[in-house]
């Protein structure tokens, strides 16, 4: 089947989404908006709006200052939870660097010997020799000046530092479970063993990836299934989610805040949600899986 649909001007936009049944009080404002704000960007958050997905046309009443306030909301929430993931990344690094480094060897990331799949161990050298050539961190390529006869790359408090949230992640989950600092930065973080922390890395590193290119948290599949403790040492859920509401965003959640909870024990992520809920009041709670009575849950009392 071939695709024959033209492109449209920012007035046959309008007037297509008019003709499928939304309301559009200011047109100079969805003019505005949608100059700046494409089309097919929008369209994840009005297609809950449409009562037939082949037709596109919408239910009744429904309106494009809905549609934007969705996206208000949407863009508050990423740049809060990229805040959240930022401490998390920060704490989580600064223990990889350290304990590493001190078991096993400054240049620990780089021996295959320490590692689980040496493929898999390889494919993330790659990553890290990429961001060490792209990177303008000074500290960086002063050392490669300085240390010219020295074909090893910078030590792991040099080089894990500029290294993204994925890449390390996956140096702590491709670890052999027999290097004792795997389980002692899971213990220091609150899940007891490294059997769980790895996949609440990779759903949190997904996410980070998500709000840094400007995605879509609202009403969307998320990737990544985290590993829950049975019985978690710190505070955490009476009412936990099945693994059915995971593809929403408040399990996810759950496990960013269990472990800022230790990483910044007077963070206001509690706070920061209660009052973004507040400002947008026309969010549904259910497109984001968050449960009616989330607040009054031991993890986000603390």
């Amino acid at each position: 089947m071939e695709y024959l649909k033209p492109s449209l001007s920012v007035n046959e936009q309008i007037t297509q989404l008019k003709q499928r049944g939304l309301l559009i009080k200011d047109e100079d404002l969805a003019f505005q908006v949608l100059t700046n704000i494409s089309y097919y960007r929008l369209a994840g958050y009005w297609w809950p709006l449409q009562a037939d997905k082949a037709t596109h046309t919408f239910k009744p009443n429904s309106k494009f200052e809905d549609v934007l306030a969705i996206y208000d909301f949407d863009r508050e929430l990423m740049t809060l939870l990229f805040s959240v993931i930022e401490r998390i990344e920060i704490g989580f690094r600064t223990r990889l660097i350290y304990h590493l480094s001190h078991e096993l060897s400054p240049w620990w990331f780089e021996d295959p010997d320490n590692f689980k799949n040496n493929f898999e161990h390889q494919e993330t050298l790659k990553s890290i020799d990429r961001e060490l050539t792209k990177t303008r961190e000074v500290f960086i390529q002063e050392h490669y000046l300085k240390y010219k006869s020295d074909t090893r790359r910078p030590p792991a408090w040099k080089t894990l530092e500029i290294a993204s949230f994925g890449t390390n992640s996956k140096l702590y989950g491709n670890l052999k479970p027999t290097i004792k600092s795997k389980d002692t930065i899971a213990r220091e973080l609150g899940t007891v063993n490294h059997t769980f922390l790895p996949s609440w890395f990779q759903s949190i590193a997904q996410i980070r990836n998500i709000c840094a290119h400007h995605g879509r948290l609202w009403n969307k599949n998320l990737p990544g299934a985290p590993k829950l403790l049975p019985k978690p040492p710190f505070p955490w859920l009476t009412d936990v989610p099945n693994s059915a509401e995971y593809p929403k965003l408040y399990i996810h959640a759950c496990c960013m805040k269990y472990l800022l909870n230790i990483i910044n024990p007077q963070n206001m992520f509690s706070f920061d949600l209660m009052k973004l809920f507040e400002r947008y009041t026309n969010i549904d709670l259910k497109a984001l899986g968050f449960k009616a009575e989330w607040t009054s849950e031991p993890l986000w009392s603390e």
